[in-house]
């Protein structure tokens, strides 16, 4: 057998760049690059292998290990989960400050591979630099917190165990079901220790998203109980996105007549100015989708996990002939609610779910009223987002005014707090596959972090970063990521003065401001943040604009700039776009506040409307 000999750091190089993928029918390679933060824990073995490997893995530097990693899970959902990046720290807190990115990770289903630099196998130093001890457990590092947050995790203790590891980390980084983060765990002594690589390890190899086809009887089933459905409602989830079923999605629902709505990771798999589009369900979701889930008689949920923000916490179905499908590649999320369970890739499925269905169509009537009620809830969003003179635009005046100047091949991308909803309701999809909300985890700081990634996937498109003024303070240090490396954002600050959405969660459930806006915050003084002169200190472009008019033109010329331009605008904190569905949150049954002994009455009585669905 021939062999090489490497240390476990160039080994591990090495086999990165062997592993080949297929973008758009064309061979390219699995791993696109590496994000790296260099400390004593990685640089000096990992660091020498992948400086040795500029041309073939190239390294980017980041500012902060979270948001580099995050970086690499945006460029993973961009690229649709068939090509992925790689995120590299030393260990301690630079290990520990992935845990966040790798939880955004595991939640959505996305594939990143982070490595991170750990103590030494030997012991003999112990205890080193940032090594955190357990007394009752010296073989604990930090590294261990990853258990709950990744799909594959190991520790390399001896070199050739690569062999074995590597292959296994990759295969759950590809995995329709099973699709999550994976780690490894480096200790600083090992990556440095050579061993006999056999040549047949380090060999190219093409590696394609496997299409696990659904069982026939659970196809037949599926397709019995649609054709008995009166009012049929198709949900289409992330999921849709990632087995590249979007063309099979709309030749489906417009033969069998199924109005369709979308969730968050869902958004953006149809147009808006499809027929059958009723729009983004559930809590931050529209009334029209809304409406029709509530008289659904059967729901044919595709590729998504149905979270509380889709489902209503389990209240937006109510009719009482309720059934629910669920087409996954997941068996975990096939069989859950009591759904009758389709297990198998989205594209595959529906196709043969068609085939099952036949010449059968959904009345007509039923698409008739799913019109209606799009018709409806187009008009609210024009009322909302549409021109204002208003001396404080509210979010929706935002979102509306980049939507009507964005051309069709811009991606947008946004985050937690109150931007999620109102991008989901007045962002109206002019392309397919141009909207990213990181909603799975909710993460805080992804927005700048996410853009920088999804621009590493599509340099060709402009990508627009809307960030609210919480989470640009919480993460903003990949602006000068984007200025040094070239990868140009269009980044719109919508300055609210606080965490304004869960001020309103707060008040609605009754109690008084307290701790989120910074007017009502703990503090001797109140100053305001000058984001754009922030901004121009990374060597970004920037400017403050006060209007939706001037909003327009800035970013008009934040499209012909060469490098990331920064727009920041004040927005109303109490203006939002209405929603109608309900979500489930604790509320305190004992308080001296009647205002929160109101709500906590009033929440009893609307969690009876829950499906009582099971998990």
């Amino acid at each position: 057998m021939q062999t090489i000999r490497l240390t476990m750091a160039q080994a591990l190089v090495h086999y990165l760049i062997a592993q080949r993928t297929v973008l758009d029918d064309e061979e390219a390679p699995l791993f696109a690059g590496v994000f790296a933060i260099f400390g004593h824990g990685n640089v000096t073995c990992l660091g020498e292998a992948l400086a040795a490997a500029q041309e073939a893995l190239p390294t980017w530097r980041g500012q902060n290990e979270q948001s580099m990693a995050l970086a690499a899970v945006a460029f993973a959902k961009t690229r649709r989960r068939r090509q992925f990046m790689v995120a590299t720290s030393s260990i301690g807190p630079g290990a520990a400050n992935m845990v966040t990115a790798a939880g955004v990770a595991h939640a959505n289903r996305l594939p990143v591979l982070l490595l991170a630099g750990d103590s030494f196998a030997n012991r003999l130093p112990d205890p080193v630099l940032q090594q955190v001890e357990h007394f009752g457990d010296p073989g604990i590092t930090v590294n261990d917190a990853f258990r709950a947050v990744t799909r594959y995790w190991d520790r390399i203790v001896r070199p050739e165990q690569l062999i074995g590891s590597l292959p296994q980390a990759v295969a759950a980084l590809l995995d329709p079901a099973e699709c999550g983060p994976a780690f490894i765990a480096l200790p600083q002594d090992v990556q440095g220790e050579a061993f006999d690589y056999p040549v047949a390890f380090f060999e190219p190899r093409v590696h394609r998203v496997p299409r696990p086809r659904p069982d026939v009887e659970q196809l037949t089933a599926a397709a019995q109980l649609l054709r008995l459905a009166r009012q049929p409602l198709l949900i289409a989830g992330g999921g849709v996105r990632y087995a590249l079923a979007d063309a099979e999605l709309a030749a489906f629902v417009e033969r069998h007549n199924i109005p369709i709505a979308e969730t968050v990771a869902g958004r953006g798999v149809l147009l808006h100015e499809h027929p059958l589009n009723v729009g983004p369900i559930g809590v931050i979701g529209a009334a029209s989708a809304n409406a029709l889930a509530a008289a659904a008689d059967v729901v044919l949920a595709v590729g998504t996990r149905l979270q509380d923000f889709t489902t209503g916490s389990w209240t937006v179905f109510q009719n009482p002939d309720f059934r629910l499908i669920a087409l996954n590649a997941a068996r975990f999320d096939a069989h859950k609610h009591r759904a009758l369970a389709v297990v198998g890739d989205a594209r595959v499925g529906l196709a043969e779910l068609s085939a099952g269905l036949g010449d059968w169509r959904a009345p007509d009537d039923w698409r008739r009223r799913a019109e209606q009620e799009t018709a409806a809830w187009n008009r609210t969003v024009d009322q909302h987002s549409g021109p204002t003179n208003a001396s404080l635009p509210s979010y929706a005046h935002v979102v509306g005014a980049i939507n009507r100047k964005a051309a069709p091949s811009d991606i947008v991308v946004t985050a937690a707090g109150g931007l999620p909803g109102e991008l989901s309701k007045n962002w109206r999809v002019k392309s397919v596959d141009t909207f990213d909300c990181e909603f799975g985890f909710s993460c805080m700081g992804y927005e700048i972090a996410g853009g920088w990634g999804i621009k590493m996937a599509h340099a060709d498109r402009d990508v627009v970063v809307f960030v609210g003024d919480g989470s640009y303070l919480m993460m903003n240090s990949d602006i000068y990521s984007t200025v040094l490396t070239g990868h140009k954002l269009i980044v719109v600050v919508c300055d609210n003065g606080g965490y304004a959405v869960i001020n309103r969660l707060q008040n609605f459930k009754g109690s008084p401001s307290f701790n989120n806006l910074f007017e009502h915050c703990r503090g001797v003084r109140q100053v305001g943040v000058d984001f754009a002169g922030h901004a121009r200190s990374l060597g970004a472009l920037a400017e403050r604009v006060t209007s939706v008019v001037e909003l327009e033109q800035a970013f008009e010329r934040a499209k012909a700039a060469d490098r990331t331009y920064v727009i920041e605008i004040k927005v109303s904190a109490t203006e939002w776009t209405p929603g109608d569905a309900w979500w489930d949150v604790g509320v305190p049954e004992v308080s001296a506040r009647p205002s929160v002994r109101e709500a906590a009455a009033q929440h009893a009585e609307d969690k009876r409307k829950q499906q009582r669905t099971g998990v």
